[in-house]
């Protein structure tokens, strides 16, 4: 099969400025013209003096688009654009210009269907259907809400004939995107987010190196949900890039750990970072874990050993490096707040640097359960005043986009000789450290820790410790670029 095509979709508010955005686009096989955008569509405006080949669409509201006038006026732009020699034109399956599929004998049709809700539940009759039509394209859009509805669309996709774009929306369905030859998609999309899930042409080519994804790129990724706020992605490839390494790191949102189980073998995924919710699961499901993971009972990195998944947990290191660099902790007293898995590993780091260590969480039951599992002690929520030295969060709360967000109250009584240290690392000044901060404490943020994971992680997949700067700046460049949206 021929290697997956690219094709950027642009969109302006007039046919001028369509044509500019057109001709803006570097690195494409295909430019897709959203006609259906502009306040005065043109299929000649829009074709003149175009220098790569192009997919005309004019897609109705009712089909998700932004087109408001008539079907007649709307058949008349896609007709123009046939007559005067569009590489494609996109209809809509059961819409009202099936006359054009009939003219032109399916040549240069794009039959496409979106589904911007769900999986079908008919979908593999649908795509017969569609198949069968005489179009020389046939797209299927759908919206994901499991990594395996990636899996469902490639099954489609096996032994026909005609070529196919087959799209997964949403953030569980980014892999159909980056993964088109392994999709069997002739061609997949990219842009300013037209669709649900879309990626940007500049992220499809620096991030993930789309170009050089084929079928012995090893794929790595990151389970959780949600994820699309990870910055690891781009950590990851960056030290892949750096090391010349044929890999690629996706994020994978899973509904549960069996839909990423399915996925994984469907796939063949190498190795796989893990975050909320499932490093309990992670942990429970492996084959074999190292004494650390053991210990706390949560992993947060897995690697395929054959037919075998084995565990490690980098956060403990991750978190004591830039901790031990800060300040001495033997003796200190050091109070986490939260009691999920994040919890467990700082938990287990603080008490191996000889800190003493107390939870506290607003579930008293959950933080019992964390203390019994690693020796440490349960205080009140919040804590008492004075009662730390150290205080840790491991709660999400002021993750992006909640960046108002803090684990306590506006008016809770900080010490200023204290050190607070907040694992959320996106955005970087956190709600939580600005009050530390007011208050006159020291303060660190997550992302050294998350850098630190994250170099642990890549060398035990890969044997190769990436460079001090690769990750960190990689981090840095998507939070600044996370910043300015």
């Amino acid at each position: 099969m021929r290697p997956a095509k690219l094709c950027v979709t642009v969109t302006a508010d007039t046919t001028a400025e369509l044509r500019t955005r057109r001709d803006q686009v570097a690195d494409a096989d295909l430019v897709e013209l959203r006609l259906d955008t502009v306040s005065d569509p043109s299929a000649a405006g829009a074709l003149a003096g175009r220098k790569k080949p192009v997919i005309v669409t004019c897609r109705p509201t009712h089909e998700g688009g932004h087109f408001k006038g008539s079907e007649e006026e709307r058949r008349a732009i896609l007709a123009e654009a046939l007559a005067l020699g569009a590489e494609f034109v996109d209809l809509e399956w059961q819409g009202s210009c099936a006359d054009l599929l009939q003219q032109t004998g399916g040549r240069r049709i794009v039959l496409s269907h979106h589904d911007f809700e769900r999986m079908p539940a008919d979908v593999n009759a649908l795509a017969q259907a569609m198949l069968g039509s005489g179009a020389e394209v046939v797209k299927l859009a759908v919206m994901a809400s499991r990594l395996t509805d990636n899996v469902t669309l490639r099954e489609i996709g096996k032994n026909t004939r005609v070529p196919m774009s087959l799209i997964a929306m949403g953030e569980a369905g980014l892999a159909s995107r980056v993964l088109a030859n392994w999709m069997g998609s002739c061609w997949t999309y990219a842009g300013q987010g037209v669709a649900p899930g879309q990626i940007s042409e500049q992220l499809m080519h620096d991030e993930y190196r789309f170009r050089r994804i084929g079928g012995r790129t090893e794929i790595y990724g990151i389970l959780g949900k949600p994820v699309s706020h990870s910055v690891s992605p781009s950590m990851h490839n960056a030290a892949f890039k750096a090391a010349h390494a044929d890999a690629v790191y996706l994020p994978l949102a899973a509904a549960d750990f069996a839909d990423f189980q399915a996925f994984a073998a469907a796939v063949g995924l190498a190795g796989a970072s893990v975050t909320a919710p499932f490093k309990v699961d992670a942990f429970e499901h492996a084959d074999e874990c190292d004494p650390v993971a053991r210990r706390i009972q949560s992993v947060n990195t897995l690697r395929r050993d054959g037919t075998r998944w084995l565990g490690t947990n980098t956060d403990v290191t991750g978190f004591l490096t830039p901790l031990e660099a800060a300040t001495p902790l033997r003796g200190q007293r050091a109070t986490i707040l939260g009691a999920g898995g994040a919890a467990r590993s700082v938990a287990v780091a603080l008490a191996s640097a000889g800190a003493r260590v107390s939870l506290s969480a607003r579930r008293a039951e959950q933080a019992q359960a964390v203390a019994s599992l690693t020796g440490a002690d349960v205080s009140a929520w919040p804590p008492e005043p004075g009662s730390w030295d150290l205080l840790i969060n491991t709660t999400p709360l002021g993750t992006r986009p909640n960046v108002a967000a803090s684990p306590l109250p506006d008016d809770y009584p900080f010490h200023s000789s204290g050190l607070v240290y907040d694992l959320v690392y996106n955005p970087p000044g956190t709600a939580l450290l600005a009050q530390a901060s007011r208050a006159g404490c020291r303060t660190l943020g997550g992302l050294d820790m998350l850098v630190a994971q994250a170099q642990a992680q890549f060398e035990w997949w890969t044997g190769r410790r990436p460079a001090d700067r690769v990750m960190r700046d990689a981090a840095m460049a998507r939070l600044a670029l996370t910043e300015t949206k």
